[in-house]
């Protein structure tokens, strides 16, 4: 409950440490026995604060659950897992207003509603008797606490008595009650959860044990409230300070009071004075309006005379005027006369592209008639000829000797076959060796691909390099090179500009050059942080940005330019007092860099907010600060000496291996850059050797694979000849002479159909060459008639232009005419004007001197000017104003005499009490910090003894090293009773003997502080059953021996070997419904 703060200075909460007292006895049964005896006289006091019952609905994933009644001093919580033993505890932390990630459980409250509902409902009862009841005579012998979580995750608190009557709730009320019953949620002894005791077990810092410690003490809220004292004592030095000034301010005042009661004087010279000076005044006034006269009519003398100018400009332009709109009548004319022409040609030009387009398709649809034709007439020949050619054959076969017996042909057709599967094998190994080459030379040419690429990217490597190494060396005589090869020209360029008078204020820039760096190790992350705007420019208004755009565009003609920064300039530095980041070790970017302009730190801190940014060289210390905990206030961000980006929640790795622009040492830069240019040209040319190589290896597969192909190739033409050679010996048949004559007969009719095709593919060929004369005899008289048109759009064109020209010219003549009749309006309406100042000026003057008459009837020659005469009468009036003051009543100085010496007196007593005031406060915080300094060492050393005590019940030996210094705390223990065995870290031990350990420093913390309930979640999980029953012993002995506070166990063991005790008080929970949905703990 660190909210809780006491407002007093001097006063130390007494609810808020209640530490037991200290009671070292020699023999721990002999201690448990004194408490029993005890424990009765104390019951009566302590019968506050101890949970009576809770009573659960919709939370997590129960729907309902409870209520559960417990005991006044020991609960044992069992129950199998999702049976809500966990539920319970993590109700009781929420309910008595922890936080959700104090739980650990979840990170929001609206994810302990379970599933399905829209909110969920925490009741909680405790005591409240004895003489430590909380307002008693409201709540009564009990308080009840309702909470209502809604959806959105809020709380809604209601309080009841005990006797169910409604409570008015206060923000304040539910501190007030948790400080009263020195109640803690978040304090491992009161509540120890099962994550919170594993953070333990397996806690590699000595520093988290002694956190712990202190915490469970409530020494950590001690110390918290001592810096708080510190700090207002710290901020009442400082108004002590302030106070002391404005005492001296005060002391002033009084001394200023006390001269004017001293000096008195007369005035009555002083008035006649100012009488003599206002007359001249008035008659110097007339003065000066009368040359003011003289000069106004001598003006508009002037002004009269160049009327005659304007008139005669008006005069030309209007006949300039009428000369230019007769030209634009005269070309507008002819080129109406051209288009009407035009217009009389467009139907007809119309009507023969329609005929040529109609002509032209008929054409089409002929010339395709007649390629059909062409086709029909040359199939029908082709089968003439191979009817022809058959019917010589089958005469030819018939004449030859029919004596070739079949066992001939089948002795051929055996040879013809065995030809056959041995071409058919080798078919079968190329096309096998083909895919082989195939595959090599696929990947042979892939992997070539994949080199070029690599080749490619070295290549580009190297030229950026190059461009490097050339930027740094030109760095050498000057820094700006390192900004770009354009960058030296374009300041050069804004030199001569601002040398000019082109800008109002010179822009400051690049931004990257006007800063240096304090630490060398800090510019990667500099860099990192600032990127492009190290190359920005600074301007004061939005003319010199566009001055500088012109210059910039002048330099950078085709590269990209360097970005500008338009706000006013100021000589001084933003006040970054309340939104800087205050850190003890780690510099924020603006207190790494060293910046002589004001305007360069204020862009900085602008355009990305150098002062809440922190510079940490360690990535691990980065994380730690960053990530672990709560951020240092302020802060957004951090950048790490690689240039790293860490953020609360999460870290961007920089791509950028060192820094470009703000190295100090270009010399080591360039040697660093002309190695690493070495290596990557070594790199290219092994990589070219390598190419050449696998180029070889793409040629010979190739090779391979071409002349495979033509091999397989020729062998399949062989297999297909071989192929028809055998069929046709299959098909041989003795041919008979009857078959001639179907042939012929088909040979006649084929005849009859080619004449006839023929005398057809004439007629269509005739009637084809008629419609292609027609289509380009009417395609000719369209173009002649398109070219007419066009020699008269070209006639157009020029009196197009000599028109446009012509309308240019009327629009200028007119221009420039209104503008001399706007000028003359203006020149006339100027004229009047002055004749009417001149009137308002004659009638002003004349009451001007009609007033000197009044004040002095007699007019002097005065020759000083109105303003020196005002600035005396000023000067004058003020100092007999003054004189006035000075001598007014003599009661009022008086009294206001008093008055300052009274308040000077009062502030100067007040000043000394409140320093007194401090001197007391720091000789009591000294003693109180001795013996605050005094109970930690004391506490330590009564948590040392019982910590041994508990370990000897096992007959374990252990030893617990304080270190307040170093706020560390270690814990070594040694299974077993061998002495001589070296003492081992808790984490070396069995998970048995670790929980155990783990239960002997919590039950010594518990014998050390005090709260009325202590809560224990699965304290015997990794425990084996001799650790377990010893555990479960001592916690018995220290419950019985502790009758007056309440201990809540949760456990999944069954507690049925625990002997019957009026004062045990186990809850049995019933097996959870496995239909049960899930928690949405992930879900946002």
């Amino acid at each position: 409950m660190s909210k809780r703060k006491n407002n007093q200075i001097l006063e130390v909460p007494s609810k808020r440490v209640r530490l037991s007292q200290p009671e070292p006895p020699d023999d721990e049964e002999e201690r448990i026995c004194s408490i029993q005896d005890s424990s009765d006289l104390r019951t009566s006091h302590w019968e506050v604060g101890i949970i009576e019952n809770i009573f659960l609905r919709n939370f997590m994933c129960h729907s309902l659950l409870g209520p559960f009644t417990f005991g006044p001093n020991v609960n044992f919580v069992i129950g199998n897992n999702g049976s809500g033993k966990s539920a319970i505890l993590t109700a009781l932390i929420v309910g008595l207003g922890g936080k959700a990630q104090t739980t650990n459980r979840g990170s929001s409250l609206k994810g302990f509603i379970k599933e399905g509902e829209s909110s969920a409902q925490i009741s909680i009862t405790m005591r409240n008797r004895g003489q430590d009841a909380y307002k008693p005579e409201v709540f009564g012998e009990s308080i009840t606490i309702d909470l209502r979580i809604s959806s959105e995750g809020l709380r809604t608190y209601k309080f009841m008595s005990k006797t169910g009557q409604p409570v008015p709730y206060k923000k304040e009320e539910l501190v007030s009650i948790l400080d009263h019953f020195n109640i803690q949620v978040d304090n491992p002894i009161s509540i120890l959860t099962q994550e919170m005791s594993k953070h333990f077990l397996h806690s590699k810092g000595e520093g988290d044990k002694y956190k712990f410690f202190m915490k469970a003490t409530q020494l950590e809220q001690m110390k918290e409230d001592y810096s708080y004292i510190m700090e207002t004592k710290a901020m009442t030095q400082n108004t002590v300070q302030k106070h002391e000034e404005i005492l001296q301010e005060m002391r002033l005042k009084f001394k200023e009071k006390e001269e004017r009661y001293k000096n008195l004087a007369s005035l009555d010279e002083m008035l006649q004075k100012l009488g003599e000076l206002k007359g001249q005044m008035a008659w110097a006034l007339v003065t000066e309006m009368e040359r003011e006269i003289k000069n106004m009519r001598e003006k508009i003398a002037g002004e009269e005379k160049s009327t005659i100018k304007y008139d005669q400009k008006v005069e030309e332009w209007k006949e300039k005027v009428a000369e230019a709109e007769q030209k634009y009548k005269e070309f507008h004319d002819q080129l109406e006369s051209v288009n009407q022409r035009l217009k009389q040609l467009q139907p007809k030009c119309t009507q023969l592209k329609n005929e040529v387009q109609e002509r032209c398709r008929v054409f089409r649809v002929a010339e395709a008639r007649l390629h059909r034709h062409t086709t029909n007439l040359r199939d029908l020949e082709r089968d003439k000829d191979q009817l022809t050619n058959r019917i010589s054959e089958l005469k030819y076969s018939i004449t030859q000797s029919s004596a070739v017996s079949s066992q001939s042909r089948r002795e051929q057709m055996n040879r013809l076959q065995t030809e056959l599967d041995a071409l058919n094998f080798k078919e079968s190994t190329l096309a096998q060796q083909i895919e082989q080459f195939q595959q090599a030379y696929n990947s042979a040419k892939d992997k070539l691909n994949k080199m070029r690429l690599e080749v490619q990217d070295l290549h580009r490597a190297l030229e950026s390099k190059r461009r490097e190494l050339t930027t740094l060396e030109g760095s050498r005589i000057g820094g700006l090179r390192r900004f770009g090869e354009k960058m030296p020209a374009l300041i050069a360029a804004i030199e001569e500009a601002n040398h000019r008078g082109h800008f109002r204020v010179k822009p400051v820039g690049p931004l990257g050059y006007c800063i240096r760096l304090r630490d060398a190790e800090l510019c990667l992350a500099v860099e990192s942080c600032l990127k492009s705007l190290l190359f920005a420019f600074c301007c004061d208004n939005y003319m010199d940005e566009k001055v500088l755009q012109l210059l910039m565009s002048k330099a950078f003609s085709q590269e990209r330019r360097p970005q500008i920064i338009v706000s006013e300039f100021t000589d001084t530095l933003y006040d970054i007092s309340t939104r800087a980041v205050r850190h003890p070790q780690y510099p924020t970017v603006l207190q790494a860099l060293d910046i002589d302009n004001p305007v360069v730190a204020n862009c900085l801190i602008d355009m990305r907010g150098i002062e809440t940014i922190l510079l940490i060289k360690n990535n691990k210390d980065a994380r730690r600060v960053m990530q672990r905990g709560c951020p240092p206030c302020n802060c957004k961000e951090a950048f790490t000496r690689e240039g790293d980006q860490v953020f609360n929640n999460r870290y961007y790795s920089s791509e950028q291996q060192r820094a470009l622009y703000l190295s100090h040492d270009v010399e080591k830069e360039i040697r660093n850059l002309q190695a690493a240019l070495q290596t990557q040209q070594r790199n290219h040319q092994d990589f070219a050797q390598n190419i050449g190589q696998v180029e070889d290896q793409v040629h010979q597969n190739e090779v391979l694979f071409k002349r495979a192909l033509t091999d397989h190739k020729r062998v399949k033409d062989q297999c297909r000849k071989l192929h028809l050679q055998m069929s046709d010996l299959q098909n041989v048949e003795e041919p008979q002479s009857e078959d001639l004559k179907p042939l012929e007969e088909e040979l006649e009719e084929l005849s009859d159909k080619l004449t006839v095709s023929r005398e057809e593919y004439e007629m269509e060929k005739q009637q084809m060459l008629t419609l292609k004369s027609g289509f380009e005899e009417v395609e000719l008289q369209y173009r002649q008639h398109k070219d007419d048109i066009n020699s008269l759009a070209e006639e157009a064109d020029p009196i197009k232009e000599e028109l446009s020209k012509s309308d240019q010219v009327v629009e200028k003549s007119k221009h420039n005419k209104k503008h001399y009749e706007e000028k003359r309006k203006e020149h006339l309406s100027h004229i009047q004007d002055l004749k009417k100042s001149l009137g308002d000026k004659e009638h002003e003057i004349e009451n001007s001197i009609t007033k000197a008459l009044e004040i002095c009837p007699e007019r002097s020659d005065v020759r000083r000017t109105a303003k020196s005469l005002d600035s005396e009468i000023s000067r004058l009036k003020l100092k007999i104003s003054t004189q006035q003051d000075q001598h007014g009543d003599r009661d009022t100085i008086l009294r206001q005499y008093q008055d300052a010496l009274q308040s000077y007196n009062g502030a100067a007593l007040q000043v000394k009490g409140l320093k007194s005031f401090i001197t007391l406060l720091g000789n009591i915080m000294n003693k109180r910090h001795n013996i605050y300094t005094e109970m930690r060492r004391y506490l330590s050393v009564r948590c040392k003894y019982y910590f041994d005590s508990m370990l000897s019940q096992r007959g374990y030996t252990g030893k617990m090293t304080f270190s307040h210094k170093d706020e560390t705390l270690s814990i070594s223990v040694q299974p077993g009773e061998n002495a001589k065995a070296a003492l081992s870290d808790m984490r070396s031990l069995s998970g048995g003997e670790r929980s155990f350990s783990t239960v002997c420093f919590v039950l010594s913390l518990w014998a050390i502080a005090e709260a009325p309930f202590r809560c224990l979640d699965e304290f015997d999980v990794y425990m084996d059953m001799v650790n377990r029953r010893i555990s479960m012993d001592m916690m018995l002995k220290i419950a019985a021996s502790q009758r007056y506070r309440q201990f809540i166990f949760l456990t999944p063991q069954s507690m049925s070997s625990l002997p019957p005790n009026n004062l045990t008080h186990i809850l049995r929970l019933n097996d959870p419904d496995r239909n049960q949905s899930t928690l949405p703990f992930g879900q946002p």
